[in-house]
């Protein structure tokens, strides 16, 4: 456990001041029977949990969890509750058909608002707000990916907004012009995972903290603390799921920038006022959001991958890619000053060697859920609710998209998995980079798309 977890973020810092001192629940106390055992305490394995007391509350469901509620991801993200999937429309119609491509769409929208109304029914008190996405266009090469995205199926109902409208939305720099969807709200990400596992105790469920799971079998995980004998087991540690189920993800760090509170004439111009999130079309992915203190936080991708799959806490912090995000919120918004930015931290997200998240239940008892790239605060809420339905038997249309029931291919061994990680990383620069000088959209991330499936 790291020496002060106030440290984690400037949303743990949050937490810490809400009154929360993130002191860890009991550890598992010896051996023990339960009817679900759950490992990891962040958005998957606490919507498991609550989804499960909601449609049995006799259910024994103990959550077991290394370090504390909401320490990984769920707590470190970049406050977005969207619609995201990591494969594309167009990617899971190949895979599957065009209608389970749109179920999975639609119930990826769904879930935004379910998630919403579960934060208003428990009183978690998260900042939610629901402005929607606003992706930028700032290059030519850009501006054209921008339409394409927008003359699409329909189905992730995107639209094409002009410079000018673009702008009042988001007061960047040299914008052309912006994708828009609604389907997506701002989040103080600790916060919820925090309320939530506080809904999953009021509901009868237990959170057994401090308490490292070695192994997960059906209907059996071994603890150092005891083990939990259970009629159904599900693994929920998204990017450390590479130390329980080796080559099931790479474990990839995605890094974050805060600023100071800043002032009305900053915001006068920035704009964002209503809660939307935003990005760019940009190739290596960065994203934002205005806090509900008037904060900006700013992320992105960039940090290498470690080998084999190492996490590591000092791998939290890199002051190479740090400077290139302040650099690069600096560019879109140029009244801000280095001096400005206060927080930065980081974590690991986990990707699957396809780029599709997967959730099941086998004929064993155990179940799993994950892979989500870095866009998993909707995704797990869905993921809770199916795989709640899929072990308490009930008729629920989730339990038919396409997404249940797939596991992904094994990552490569090393050193071919390092070497794959860390070129897709450096070819997503190598592209932007490609794109500033041709003004056209770039072959190597058509490319790099078509070797990933997208």
């Amino acid at each position: 456990m790291v020496a002060t977890l106030s440290s984690l973020s400037l949303w743990h810092e949050q937490v810490v001041a809400d009154g929360d001192p993130l002191t860890p629940r009991p550890p598992l106390g010896g051996d023990m029977d339960a009817d679900v055992c759950i490992v990891g305490a962040g958005y998957t394995g606490l919507w498991t949990a609550y989804h499960l007391l909601r449609g049995d509350p006799g259910l024994r469901v103990v959550v077991v969890e290394r370090e504390v509620a909401g320490f990984g991801a769920s707590g470190r993200n970049g406050g977005w509750c969207s619609a995201l999937f990591p494969a594309s429309t167009a990617a899971l119609a190949r895979r599957h058909d065009e209608a389970a491509a749109l179920a999975m769409r639609s119930a990826m929208r769904a879930a935004v608002d379910d998630v919403g109304a579960v934060v208003a029914e428990e009183g978690i008190a998260c900042d939610w707000r629901k402005g929607g996405t606003v992706a930028l266009a700032r290059t030519p090469a850009q501006l054209i990916r921008a339409r394409a995205e927008a003359d699409g199926s329909g189905a992730d109902e995107i639209a094409l907004v002009g410079p000018e409208e673009a702008a009042a939305l988001v007061g960047a720099s040299g914008v052309l012009g912006a994708t828009v969807t609604p389907h997506c709200a701002r989040i103080q990400p600790a916060r919820l995972a925090r309320g939530l596992a506080r809904a999953v105790e009021r509901r009868g469920g237990r959170i057994a903290e401090a308490t490292t799971a070695r192994s997960i079998g059906a209907r059996r995980v071994v603890t150092d603390r005891g083990v939990v004998r259970a009629g159904v087991t599900v693994r929920a540690t998204e990017a450390w799921s590479a130390g329980l189920a080796p080559r099931s993800v790479a474990p990839v760090y995605s890094l974050i920038v805060a600023t100071r509170p800043l002032p009305p004439s900053f915001w006068w111009v920035a704009g964002l006022e209503n809660g939307q999130t935003f990005t760019d079309h940009r190739h290596l992915i960065v994203y934002g959001q205005r806090t509900a203190d008037d904060r900006l936080v700013f992320g992105g991708r960039g940090a290498p991958y470690h080998w084999r799959s190492r996490i590591r806490q000092s791998f939290d912090r890199d002051p190479r890619v740090f400077a290139g995000l302040r650099a690069a919120a600096i560019d879109l918004f140029p009244a801000l000053r280095p001096a400005d930015f206060t927080h930065s931290w980081g974590g690991p997200l986990g990707i699957p060697r396809d780029w599709h998240a997967g959730v099941g239940l086998g004929p064993d008892g155990a179940g799993w859920a994950g892979g989500y790239v870095g866009d998993g605060v909707g995704t797990s809420h869905l993921a809770g609710r199916t795989l709640a339905a899929l072990i308490l038997g009930h008729d629920d249309p989730v339990t038919d998209l396409p997404w249940v029931g797939h596991r992904s291919r094994r990552w490569e061994p090393e050193p071919l998995r390092w070497l794959l990680v860390n070129a897709g990383l450096r070819l997503m620069t190598l592209a932007d980079a490609e794109e500033r000088l041709t003004r056209r959209p770039s072959v190597v991330a058509a490319s790099l798309s078509r070797a990933l499936g997208g």
